[in-house]
Parts: structure tokens; C-alpha cells; sequence
């Protein structure tokens, strides 16, 4: 049953009974409450007095009284979604709302999703950061249907004022509110896997199979809570109907959910993706998770197209030994080499310094590793809480860190040149690009963060399957495992200087290292043109203006050094020179011509080989894949990012091969690229679908469309590439 006609016979009602609107009462309750027939609706707020650019979370409340209810997004077979059009100031604009977990209304026999009693929709407020202080008034319509036997349509105002001033100041409605923020729905971050239970046909239902792994919804160790029947909530649409939803029965200790949905099409083709919320009972109380999936069409025998067999069970114990050695091989990834020559240069230099002394510096090194690490974890985890996708080496995929780690590098190779130095004391120009190279402890504390960040863009064997396990767990085991890493990464060098007998072995101090600083720029210059390159696939052909940003930099970084440091006759016109031309530079190059801000929106089509002398890439979906197989082609999947350099190396050397390519034209394989340089949530998912927390992820499909892919290690050969296209058409 659709709700339209049902609708429509609500507006005429709603349009001859004008009494049926809310009316305000003359005793309206602070906030702006007012009610409306069988519902009171307020404006709350958490804090009274909030700063210029924060992001306030208002929420609005609507009761209603016993046996009423209102709707959730998705009002179901039946209903409509409340809705708020706000009235703000300038300088406030709000999100999107918010919605609770819901829960399925009576009767039976039509499925409807809502609430009763209460429910506080939350809406993010955010403030500009140039408002200016003292009291603004914030206003909203809401409207909404509420129903027992029968439904009534409403709408009311309400308001509320807050004050701009210096610090935050909580109100009494905060808790009221984070306790209505704890049952938003979190992003599934385990295995959720949907597929058509039968093949299209011209039927207008459909049924199909939504499973999932439980172990990503349970603490990583016992006691595990009980679990309850799950259930889903369909997101809205105009042209489906997704009701009828049933659950297999759980065993007694379950590994798996499984519920059956019906589908109803009304118009076009049958929806590609499933989205919506899962709803599970997790120890008595009900959570949901929000769920993104690609529809996967039906195979031979039941067998899913692209979802792996469920990986072993894995303890924590064992995945932290996994992030240590990964950390420990990160050491001899060449993202990290310029880093571990400079690393070097430094125990030299301080190879004849008292033994104390050294322990000390490798203590500060190791701590800028973890520190970094921490950094990132945070990220991962507050990307998590906020419902985006994350994964290893995300930073990578912003355009406007590119840009900063670019110019970053390029001053820490210019120090190393000589071009400039900084003294104690000196100027905030080149601070960032000679920390790396100054001895003592700064020099030390930097080199381990400088360590971090050129490491995550590459992975190494056994550091995506612990990763890739961290990712769908808590925050605290993130953090440990990202910990774990960081102290792989740091080992050698911790364990270098507490042993300072080992220093003997290394080369005596002297003029030498001077050249070896300057020739260690070089390393540091070719990081500049990998990370030039990164960037290009975001700006296109306006990444010219990063380079021209690049020259200025580096000339206003001669001046500094020429005009600045060693010639003190005017100091103070040389240092007024040298602001000058970074501001313009960053004006003209940056801010007018690059727009680095906002970069055009990505293509896929760079990335992907149209030419006779390369493999033929398709874009890679979870559809292509099973056409592939339902077609009885094998087919070869490539995961990888423009700033993933072992990717870049595997294609090079064991991709890209004559050997390769006409393995795969005498099989007739179809090749699919998964291009994951700006993280798209839909490869994100598939990388977690194998328990992955990155790139490079390569998969050979066999012949036979029943048997499970085959995951090819994170480092390939050509032998490697070559003995799994034998094995997927023997």
C-alpha cells in the first residue's frame, strides 16, 4: 500500500480545518513550547552562551500525549516526517536533522516507523566565526502529523535566544540532549553484505538477504552481551517499497544476522543500493547502524559474488603483534627512506655524545612516533563517531593537506640544501623545514612525527589484516593497535640508542656529513614531486599554481637565508620582503588561481588505461563484478590510490608486465580499478568486506563463478600475479 493517496486526504482535511494548526497558549514554557492538539512541541538548546564558530546541536522536542505518535525520515507505508524550516540570523545555519533510532508503529498490517510519547530531533547550528557578541534569537516552524485512531497534521513555532560571548556555558537542557545524541545511529563498520535472493523479473517484488557478521558489533573480548532479534528500517524512496522484513531465529550464541526483506517496485529498474538502519538488541538495549550496501545480484549455488569467507577468529593479542612487525617493516617502505637517511645522519652526530644523552633523544624520537599515531587514531575514531568512512592513510585524501605536507617537505629539503637555517630564536619561516634536520631534542621529536606522516600512505605485510581488524573495533583497541604500529615503526631506533656500544660501528663525525645532509635533500625533493603528483589528481591543470607557490616559497626561503641570517645590514627590509612575497604568493597562486580550498571534484577516468600498450581498466562497482562472473570471465580487481606508493610499485613491476597482460587477454579477463585516492565510501565498504583498513587490496576472481576470490599479498611479484591467474582458470 502506498501512502500517497492516504496523504492526500490528509492535506484536504488539513486544508478546510485551519483550527486543526497549532495555536500558541499564553502560558508557553521557556523555550518556545507550544502545544499542539495531542503534541507540545520546544525549542531546547545546550548551552546558553557559546562562542563565534563553534557548532551548537539544538534539539527539538516534541511530547505527545499518551497512545500518539509522531514519524520518523521515513514515515513507512502510511504517515509523514516532521519537519523543521528554520528562521535564523546571519552568520547561523543549520544541518540536517538528526533522527533517534525509531521503532515500528501498530497495526501490523501496514509498517510504519516512528515515535511515542517523546522524541528529540537534534539539528546542528553552526555559528560563523565573525559573529559578533550578545543575544540572537532562533526560531523554527515545525510540522509534523501526530496519530492515535486517526491523524491530525500540525505546525507550530518555536524559539529560543542564545547569547554570543567569550566561553561556553551549558544549559540545563545539555544532558537532556546527549542522552537523545546516544541513540543516533552509529555507522555499521563491520561485514554488511545485501543480495538478491532470486534473478529480475518482470514481477513488481522481490525478495532479498541482508546478513552480517556480529563479531563488529560485540567488545573484543569476553563476556559478550546477549543478543536480541534484529530488525531494519528502510531509508525512503518514491520508487520502492522495502516492507515485509523478517529475521532467521539466532542461536544461542549467533556469528551471524540474517533477515529477509521484500522489495516493491513501482517504476525504473530495481535499486542498486540498500541503505537504511539496523536495528539489533545488543544487552537489552536497542542500537542501530547505519547501512550503506550495494545490492549484489544472485550467483550459481547461493555463493555471494564478491563477500569473502568469514575470516578466522583473531585475538587482540595476536593482531598487536601483527601492528608491530607492519610498523617494523614500514621502516624499509620507501615512503619513509628519506626520513631513516636523515635518522642516520643524526645517530652519527651524536654517536660520541654521552650515553645519557642519546637514550634521550631516541626516547623523544620514539615519542613523536606515538604521539602521531595517537593524532591519527584520534582521527579515525572521531571520523567514525561522526558516521563517515575511515581508512588508513584518510589524510591523503584531502586536497588541502596535500598542499600543506608539499610545502612542508619542500622547506625541510631546502634546509638540508643550506638554502636557510634557524637558529634558537629565529624566525617562524623555516621552523617547520629545519626541524627535521637540527640535532637535539626538537630535531628528534620531529623526525619521529615527519616518520608518521610520510608512513601512512604505505602499507606493508601483516599491517592491513591488524588494521584492518582496528577499524571495526572500539576506540580504545584503535588505539592500541595504532600504538602497536608506532612502536614497530620507532623500534630500531629506540633499541639503536639504548645501546650505545652498537654506535661504535657507525662513521666518525666530520666534514662528510655536511655533503651527506646536502645529498640527502635530494630524497627529500623527489617526496616533493610524489606528493606534487598526489595533488594533480585533485587540481587537474591548475596544479601548475602549486608549483609557482613552490618557487616562491623556496625564494623567499633563500632570502630569509641570504639576506636575513647571514647578512645582518637590513635585516628588517629583507624580513619585510620575505612576507611579502609569501603573502602574495599565497593569494595569487593559492587562494585566486588554485582555489586550494575547494578543489574540482575528482574523475576516476585519469586513473584508468585506455591504451594498447596497457591493461584495459574498467571502473570497478560490485555490479561490474558480478556481471563478470555471471558472465564466466575471471576478473582481476586492483584497489588503489594515486598516494599509495606501494600500489604505484606493484603496477609497475608486477601489473603492467607483458607476462600479465597476455595471461589476461588469453583468458579473456575483465579488469576492474578501484580507484581509492579520494576514500569513496563504497570502496571504503568493500576494503572492510575483506577486513582490510587500506590500499593496495588485489583480487582474482576465478572462472567458476562459486568459488571465493583469491587475495593477492599487499607487496606482489610477477610470480605472484601470474600464479593466481592460473588458479582462477586452471
Amino acid at each position: 500500500m502506498r501512502r500517497h493517496c492516504y496523504l492526500l486526504l490528509l492535506g484536504l482535511v488539513f486544508g478546510i480545518c485551519p483550527a486543526l494548526r497549532a495555536a500558541p497558549t499564553p502560558d508557553a514554557p521557556e523555550g518556545g513550547g507550544f502545544t499542539a492538539n495531542h503534541t507540545q512541541v520546544k525549542l531546547l538548546l545546550p548551552a546558553t552562551t557559546a562562542r563565534p564558530g563553534d557548532t551548537v546541536l539544538a534539539g527539538v522536542e516534541l511530547t505527545m500525549e499518551p497512545g500518539w505518535h509522531t514519524y520518523w525520515k521515513n514515515p513507512g507505508e502510511a504517515g509523514q516526517a516532521t519537519e523543521i524550516k528554520w528562521q535564523l540570523p546571519p552568520g547561523i545555519s543549520a544541518g540536517d536533522i538528526q533522527w533517534p533510532l525509531p521503532e515500528k508503529l501498530p497495526p501490523a498490517e501496514i509498517t510504519t516507523y516512528g515515535y511515542r510519547d517523546a522524541v528529540v530531533l537534534l539539528v546542528p547550528l553552526k555559528l560563523a566565526a565573525n559573529l559578533p557578541a550578545g543575544p540572537v534569537n532562533l526560531a523554527a516552524t515545525v510540522s509534523w502529523l501526530e496519530c492515535k485512531e486517526s491523524c491530525l497534521p500540525a505546525s507550530a513555532p518555536v524559539a529560543a535566544q542564545l547569547t554570543i560571548g567569550p566561553a561556553l556555558i551549558p544549559a540545563a537542557a545539555a544532558d537532556r540532549l546527549q542522552s537523545w545524541g546516544k541513540l543516533i545511529p552509529s555507522p555499521a563498520n563491520g561485514t554488511l553484505v545485501a543480495e538478491w535472493e532470486t534473478a529480475a523479473s518482470t514481477n513488481t517484488s522481490r525478495r532479498l538477504l541482508l546478513h552480517s557478521a556480529v563479531a563488529w558489533m560485540l567488545p573484543p573480548s569476553p563476556p559478550h552481551p546477549t543478543i536480541g532479534p534484529p530488525d531494519f528500517f528502510p531509508a525512503a524512496s518514491t520508487d520502492f517499497e522495502f516492507n515485509d522484513i523478517t529475521a532467521e531465529p539466532l542461536a544461542a550464541e549467533p556469528k551471524e544476522l540474517r533477515l529477509h526483506v521484500t522489495v516493491k517496485k513501482f517504476s525504473g529498474d530495481w535499486p542498486t543500493n540498500l541503505s537504511g538502519v539496523l536495528n539489533v538488541e545488543i544487552g537489552g538495549k536497542r542500537r542501530g547502524y547505519e547501512v550503506q550496501v550495494p545490492i549484489l545480484e544472485p550467483t550459481p549455488a547461493g555463493a555471494s559474488a564478491t563477500a569473502p569467507a568469514a575470516p578466522p577468529t583473531q585475538s587482540l593479542w595476536q593482531m598487536l603483534l601483527f601492528a608491530f612487525i607492519g610498523g617494523l617493516i614500514l621502516n624499509l617502505m620507501p615512503c619513509v627512506l628519506p626520513v631513516i637517511a636523515l635518522k642516520i645522519l643524526g645517530f652519527v652526530g651524536e654517536a660520541r655524545s654521552e650515553p645519557r644523552h642519546v637514550r634521550r633523544l631516541g626516547l623523544l624520537y620514539t615519542l613523536g612516533v606515538l604521539v602521531s599515531f595517537l593524532a591519527l587514531a584520534a582521527l579515525v575514531i572521531g571520523a567514525k563517531a561522526a558516521g563517515h568512512q575511515a581508512g588508513w592513510g584518510m589524510q591523503f585524501g584531502s586536497p588541502v593537506f596535500l598542499v600543506c605536507l608539499t610545502t612542508l617537505v619542500t622547506l625541510v629539503a631546502l634546509n638540508l640544501f643550506g638554502v636557510f637555517e634557524v637558529i634558537l630564536g629565529g624566525r617562524a619561516l623555516g621552523a617547520a623545514g629545519t626541524l627535521a634536520a637540527r640535532p637535539g631534542a626538537a630535531g628528534a621529536f620531529f623526525n619521529g612525527v615527519l616518520a608518521t606522516v610520510l608512513a601512512t600512505p604505505c602499507t606493508a605485510p601483516f599491517l592491513s589484516i591488524a588494521l584492518g581488524f582496528a577499524f571495526a573495533q572500539s576506540g580504545s583497541v584503535i588505539a592500541v593497535i595504532f600504538l602497536a604500529v608506532g612502536l614497530g615503526l620507532a623500534a630500531p631506533y629506540l633499541l639503536l640508542s639504548w645501546q650505545p656500544a652498537w654506535l661504535k660501528f657507525l662513521p666518525k663525525p666530520g666534514a662528510w656529513m655536511e655533503k651527506f645532509k646536502i645529498a640527502m635533500g635530494f630524497p627529500m625533493l623527489a617526496t616533493v614531486v610524489w606528493l606534487y603528483q598526489v595533488a594533480a589528481s585533485s587540481y587537474g591543470k591548475n596544479i601548475f599554481w602549486l608549483g609557482i607557490f613552490l618557487v616562491i616559497v623556496a625564494f623567499a626561503a633563500w632570502i630569509y637565508g641570504e639576506f636575513f641570517q647571514r647578512c645582518r645590514q637590513r635585516p628588517g627590509l629583507a624580513l619585510a620582503v620575505v612576507l611579502l612575497l609569501l603573502a602574495s604568493g599565497y593569494w595569487l597562486a593559492l587562494e585566486k588561481e588554485l582555489d586550494w580550498r575547494r578543489p574540482p571534484a575528482a574523475s576516476v577516468a585519469g586513473n584508468l588505461q585506455d591504451s594498447a600498450e596497457g591493461i584495459i581498466w574498467q571502473p570497478w562497482s560490485a555490479a561490474a563484478v558480478a556481471q563478470a562472473r555471471a558472465e564466466g570471465r575471471p576478473v582481476l580487481v586492483d584497489f588503489t590510490a594515486d598516494w599509495c606508493l606501494t600500489c604505484q610499485v606493484n603496477k609497475k613491476t608486477s601489473l603492467e608486465i607483458a607476462a600479465v597482460r597476455e595471461k589476461l587477454t588469453s583468458l579473456h579477463a575483465v579488469t576492474l580499478l578501484g580507484d581509492y585516492t579520494h576514500f569513496p565510501d563504497a570502496i571504503t565498504q568493500e576494503l572492510q568486506r575483506f577486513h582490510r583498513a587500506g590500499v593496495p587490496l588485489v583480487l582474482m576472481y576465478p572462472r567458476a563463478a562459486t568459488a571465493a576470490p583469491i587475495v593477492l599479498p599487499e607487496v606482489l611479484t610477477p610470480g605472484i600475479v601470474l600464479s593466481a591467474l592460473a588458479q582462477a582458470a586452471p
